[in-house]
């Protein structure tokens, strides 16, 4: 399993702190969305341990494909529901940012990596404002594009069940407005952290490895 772009979420840290912050006071905004116990134990331990250091963040729940977002004083902005990678899988293949840059995709290759990334705003090839989590790796957080599949896609965001909501080719997209109005006050000036739980694992099976 691969965690990219710094593997700092030491297994020993995380037993320590995730003890102390299931008894810390539970955002309310948070609790309303019902979150999955990972992303609840994911985002108690960010805010316990201090790891996005002041920075604005975004938790990414693949299982429900649905992400949350804090702002940098570690409370809930808004919360969406996503579209992520077509493929199930915790890793980038190997070389798909070249081969995103031609469109040759390979089985394997539209997969939504876990892990935790230090994001920078920037601009795809086709001069959108995307947040990157690896440039390397083409992997962005991005509004939803227009285009012929744009009404498929809008449908598929729009649909209840998580397994109707993986149709990308790796990258988290949002809603418009949910990119206009939180995503790039939040991360589109500015570094932050953006945390994307496994699919495979659990949260705390992945991060204790490590």
């Amino acid at each position: 399993m691969q965690w990219t772009r710094r593997a700092a979420l030491v297994g020993a840290a995380w037993m320590i702190a995730s003890g102390a912050a299931l008894a810390a006071p539970r955002d309310a905004a948070f609790e309303a969305q019902k979150p999955s116990a990972d992303a609840r134990e994911m985002v108690q331990w960010v805010r316990h341990s201090g790891d996005a250091a002041g920075r604005p963040y975004i938790v990414v729940d693949k299982k429900e494909a649905r992400l949350y977002a804090f702002d940098a004083d570690g409370r809930m902005r808004a919360s969406t529901a996503v579209i992520l990678g077509a493929e199930r899988g915790d890793d980038s293949a190997p070389g798909v940012g070249d081969r995103a840059q031609t469109g040759a995709f390979r089985p394997g290759d539209r997969t939504t990596p876990a892990g935790r990334f230090e994001t920078q705003p920037g601009i795809n090839i086709h001069g959108e404002h995307v947040v990157w989590l690896d440039y390397d790796a083409a992997l962005a957080l991005h509004r939803l594009r227009p285009g012929r599949a744009h009404a498929v896609r809008a449908a598929r965001l729009a649909d209840s069940k998580p397994e109707q909501r993986r149709l990308s080719l790796g990258c988290v997209v949002v809603p418009v407005q949910f990119y206009r109005d939180v995503v790039q006050p939040l991360l589109g000036r500015r570094a932050g952290v953006v945390y994307v739980l496994p699919e495979t694992s659990e949260a705390r099976e992945l991060i204790t490895q490590l």
